[in-house]
């Protein structure tokens, strides 16, 4: 009997928002699987890979989440069909990223450069002044010091930070001698498998600035092991069996081991320093060190070899080796130091990278020509360079990948490439063409005038002026001598609070509140509308404009979400209650599968509201009766139904925080012409819903569909895309 894939992800609040390298991370598994050595993704997973009947990804082209809200009552299918959701991180060449790491790039000769992805500049040995690296260091040679990273780069780079709040158990090496450039440089390299708890060490390796091994040892996590990630960290689950060192026998191996002026050196270290607990307030990161544009970094593999001259993390092996690692990267930082950072620009590591990849791509086209798979080219047409990515090893496995769009979509001549003039011709494609193949990309588009940036910028300042709307309640009227103090206590116990003010245009004055979010918007007007608040009775309301008309509407909607499926908002939480203190008081509720304790995104401290979320519908409907009138140390709780507990959550809070005066004489110009258009916009979104449900049913089971708003980014500005993801079953909706 056929097994049922299935999907899980825990997309709750901050963890919502993926990468394009993560989002390329689940669509290389999802088409490869470990027979082709492509690893689970680290932040969702799919049950039986092997059963996938294929991979749909439906893209819809210059729409980003802006789209997705400003249109959510016609998105009426697509909020049905798929309850994963998560915000992307827009890119400047998206369709490139969504292949594989890097961007497309034509071959050139070498006499003439490398034409540059971020600007026109031209990169040849006698100019160097657009190279990344000179762009951010200069050309002179300058001591260790000047490339250890500031503070403000270390958080930047989630480097774990004394003080900060997910460090509070963390322990410093407590090298807190100045740093001179004659400081003692040490290699540091771990590897980790997954536990119940998350990243783990499971070996740690600390070289000298000789490259002499002092430290390589074995480590026994503390949580269940899910997956020992043998293929990279070369640990088995039989050789941790005998070892009884733990992870505070190396930390404190490490203080003593370290001088007071020690300077640590890896390749993307924050992950090291992460999962050892740890926290060093002097490091060198390879990976940043030989920068490159649109925070890409080079792997530690290629810089060894294209710098060094040495092959490291060799397939022949099983697993990465930490301790040639951290030599790897401590030569790397010492090769810099000494030669300077022209030296290393001369090196010209993207050409050197290109070389590579077209390499691998002959060798991969070379492998397919005995099997007829070859395209057709003219003889004087360059060739392009594709990435090296799953693409091609789809090719080699004898499948073709297929794109199906209004332009090319593919240069490389790895798919079968099909342009349409009309979202109608490319659905009619897709529902013939897509059961045919095991990997496509649809792209729909609103069309050429729908996607001018000033449009967008509308857009968005429509869909933001809504939100505040959303999360703003009137209350009143009150005494003239009421207490304020009382006042925003109790408007308090619904949530989180971004601002309180006296109305006092009134006859009685009256308060203004706007939450952080939603759900306690909804909760005041739900629980305090009619109720006794410092000694009046009071009304509330949310402002009643043209645009909030239908706000009951999308308030219901958003509770009916599939994403809000389970999930439960409580507010009444004091601040001084920690995530364990509510894992301990809510472990008595039936199938509570995660818990979501929202902070704020810069200071770090977190709100007095949490986000439950259960396994089973039936189980979050128990709690809510439940919870509803508990105390906790004190404070009473208060609770609802999820409204914005996934990716919504974290782009409200962005909102909020966000310099309102970006495009505002833009958005004004330009209004009239937004409504004049928005109309017909809405019946073209409605008439895109309709074609995704539509290629949806058409999908066999076991299909993984992801539709994607790519996001903007451009010299306009930036917005963030999104995306909802499922594997279809026979239920229609997508498997959770």
């Amino acid at each position: 009997q056929e097994k049922s894939c299935r999907l899980s992800a825990a997309l709750l609040g901050e963890d919502c928002e993926i990468s394009h390298d993560q989002l390329y991370e689940l669509l290389k598994y999802a088409a490869l699987g470990k027979c082709h050595n492509a690893a689970q993704p680290s932040w969702c997973r799919i049950y039986h890979q092997s059963h996938l009947a294929g991979v749909v990804v439906v893209v819809l082209h210059e729409m980003s989440q802006v789209h997705f809200y400003r249109f959510y009552l016609q998105f009426k299918h697509l909020r049905k069909l798929f309850r994963h959701r998560f915000t992307l991180t827009p890119s400047a060449d998206f369709l490139a990223s969504l292949y594989g790491e890097g961007t497309d790039l034509k071959p050139q000769n070498a006499a003439q450069g490398l034409t540059s992805t971020s600007s026109d500049c031209v990169t040849k040995s006698s100019d160097l002044q657009c190279d990344p690296i000179i762009q951010r260091y200069g050309e002179k040679r300058r001591g260790l010091t000047s490339y250890t990273l500031t503070l403000e780069e270390q958080k930047k780079n989630d480097y774990p930070i004394e003080g900060s709040p997910g460090c509070k158990d963390y322990i410093s090496t407590e090298c807190d001698q100045q740093r001179t450039d004659s400081s003692p440089l040490f290699g540091l390299d771990c590897e980790m498998c997954l536990t119940a708890k998350g990243n783990e060490v499971t070996r740690v390796s600390l070289v000298d600035a000789r490259g002499q091994c002092l430290l390589n040892e074995l480590v026994k996590p503390e949580s269940t092991v899910r997956n020992y990630r043998t293929r990279f960290s070369g640990v088995t689950k039989k050789m941790l069996l005998p070892v009884k060192t733990r992870l505070s026998d190396i930390q404190t191996k490490l203080k003593k081991m370290l001088p007071h002026d020690a300077v640590l050196v890896g390749h993307s270290l924050n992950s090291d320093l992460q999962a050892l607990e740890m926290i060093h307030p002097s490091v060198i990161d390879t990976s940043l060190l030989f920068a490159r544009t649109e925070g890409r970094r080079f792997k530690l593999k290629f810089l060894a070899k294209a710098v060094l001259g040495k092959e490291i993390q060799c397939e022949q092996k099983l697993g990465h080796d930490p301790t040639e690692d951290a030599r790897a990267a401590l030569e790397l930082a010492q090769f810099f130091i000494e030669q300077g950072p022209a030296k290393v620009a001369e090196l010209n590591l993207e050409m050197l990278l290109t070389a590579e990849k077209l390499a691998e791509v002959s060798q991969n086209k070379a492998a397919l020509q005995p099997q007829g798979c070859g395209v057709q080219k003219e003889l004087n047409e360059p060739p392009h360079l594709s990435k090296p990515c799953f693409l091609d090893c789809l090719q080699v496995t004898g499948q073709k990948p297929l794109l199906l769009g209004r332009q090319g979509l593919d240069s490389s001549g790895l798919c079968q490439s099909n342009l349409s003039t009309s979202n109608k011709q490319i659905l009619q494609r897709a529902l013939e063409d897509v059961p045919l193949s095991t990997f496509s990309i649809i792209q729909f588009s609103l069309g050429p005038e729908y996607i001018a940036s000033h449009l967008h910028t509308a857009l968005y300042e429509k869909v933001r002026s809504k939100l505040t709307d959303m999360l703003t309640i009137y209350a009143g009227p009150f005494e003239e001598s009421f207490c304020l103090k009382t006042v925003k206590k109790e408007f308090g116990r619904c949530g989180p609070i971004q601002s309180l003010t006296v109305v006092t245009e009134t006859f009685q004055p009256y308060v203004c509140v706007q939450y952080e979010v939603l759900e306690a918007a909804q909760l005041a007007v739900e629980s305090l509308n009619g109720a006794e608040v410092a000694g009046s009775c009071i009304k509330v309301q949310r402002p009643v404009t043209a645009a909030m008309l239908d706000c009951d509407v999308l308030i219901k909607e958003l509770e009916l979400d599939v994403e809000n499926e389970g999930v439960i908002y409580v507010a009444g939480l004091k601040k001084s209650l920690t995530e364990t203190d509510l894992q301990e008081e809510f472990s008595q509720l039936k199938d509570l599968e995660t818990l979501f304790l929202p902070k704020d995104l810069q200071s770090g401290k977190h709100r007095n509201c949490c986000f439950l979320k259960f396994q089973k519908s039936q189980s979050a409907v128990d709690a809510l009766e439940a919870i509803n009138g508990w105390t906790v140390k004190g404070s009473e709780l208060r609770s609802r139904n999820a409204l914005a507990s996934g990716h919504l959550w974290r782009w409200i809070w962005q909102m909020n925080h966000r310099n309102g005066k970006q495009g505002k004489h833009i958005f004004y110009e330009k209004m009239e012409q937004l409504s004049d258009s928005e109309q017909d916009l809405r019946k073209k979104v409605k008439k895109l819903d309709h074609h995704i449900k539509k290629l949806y049913r058409s999908l066999q089971n076991n299909t993984l569909c992801v539709v994607l708003f790519p996001g903007l980014n451009s010299t306009h500005g930036s917005q963030p895309g999104l995306g909802l993801m499922g594997i279809k079953n026979d239920g229609g909706r997508s498997a959770c």
